[in-house]
């Protein structure tokens, strides 16, 4: 009976309608039958809960495939990889898809050399330079005006490669030189200074010299002149003209003598043939000597004042080689190498 009693408490908590009458077994089939409901009911969700779980795996994984290496379109990438570096081991060059076939073109045009590019006069001068010689600054001189290849009296430079740098303050060389026979150029000068000293200039060879009647000019943009003299005194009132004067080289500069308060000296110098070098950004200096009418005697003078003033120039702090290489030119000529004139 104590079992019965279990059983029925039992089927009231599982709601199942069986009595005091129904035998013990027909409330154990009624009870078994609801947890077998259960466990099917059970197994079903279970089901479920692992389908889902398993979808969700396979679109995750689907989506870092898609993203990663192994992707579909990654993977067509690396056949077409595959496939172009095969072509390319096999010199296959037919066109691929919309690409167009590489045609062959024809040999290389022949380029010819830069002498062979040269006039003919610059070619037959040019035999007489041997390649590669380093000749003695006298030799160069007196083969520069043999090689000269044009029919007017062309100029004769000085190129210096030196092994400064212009970067640094104390190694920017900046100087002027008195060339004792002159550049062979006609120096037009000009003068601004107070009339008294502007009468001066004129009597030593100035070409213009004046006041307020030179600044009307320069306020026309008219620079008739090649090199401009000025009083430290006027040196403020040109400074609106900086940037007319600056890039064409003329703006007066202590530097260069062209500040002076003896503006008659200044004017005789500038014509005896005083001119201005400076070291440009790759670290060469260029200037003219002269002209090849003045022949190898003076050209070679003007070639001495030349390197002594860029030897006393050399600066202190330099630890390496001053003059790197030297070479002598004509307008149009061949450039022959000099022997280093400076240490």
């Amino acid at each position: 009976m104590a079992k019965k009693a279990e059983l029925l408490e039992k089927a009231a908590e599982l709601k199942l309608d069986v009595t005091e009458k129904n035998t013990i077994a027909e409330i154990e089939a009624a009870i078994a039958g609801v947890v077998d409901k259960v466990a099917d009911a059970a197994t079903e969700v279970v089901d479920e809960i692992i389908d889902d779980a398993t979808e969700a795996v396979t679109e995750i994984k689907e989506s870092f495939a898609k993203a990663g290496k192994r992707s579909e379109k990654a993977q067509k990438e690396a056949e077409e990889k595959a496939e172009k570096e095969a072509r390319k081991e096999a010199g296959d060059t037919t066109p691929q898809g919309d690409e167009e076939a590489h045609v062959k073109k024809g040999p290389a045009p022949k380029v010819r050399s830069k002498l062979e590019r040269r006039s003919k006069n610059y070619r037959k001068v040019a035999e007489k330079v041997e390649a590669g010689k380093v000749y003695s600054l006298a030799d160069a001189l007196a083969l520069a005006v043999e090689t000269s290849p044009v029919k007017f009296d062309a100029s004769v430079e000085v190129h210096v490669r030196l092994g400064v740098d212009p970067r640094q303050a104390d190694q920017n060389i900046r100087a002027t030189v008195a060339l004792p026979n002159g550049t062979g150029k006609k120096i037009r000068v000009a003068v601004f200074a107070p009339e008294a000293d502007a009468a001066k200039a004129l009597k030593a060879g100035a070409d213009i010299a004046g006041d307020e009647e030179f600044t009307k000019t320069l306020d026309k943009g008219e620079l008739n002149f090649d090199v401009l003299i000025a009083t430290p005194a006027y040196m403020p009132k040109l400074g609106k003209y900086a940037r007319v004067l600056g890039p064409k080289g003329l703006m007066p500069n202590p530097k260069s003598g062209t500040v002076a308060a003896d503006v008659a000296k200044a004017v005789t110098e500038a014509k005896a043939g005083k001119v201005e070098y400076r070291v440009d950004k790759q670290a060469t200096i260029h200037l003219s000597i002269g002209k090849v009418s003045f022949g190898a005697k003076k050209l070679g003078e003007n070639a001495a004042a030349f390197f002594a003033s860029l030897q006393s120039q050399k600066p202190s702090s330099l630890k390496g080689v001053y003059v790197k290489s030297t070479a002598i030119t004509t307008t149009m000529g061949p450039g022959i190498k000099v022997e280093n004139q400076a240490n």
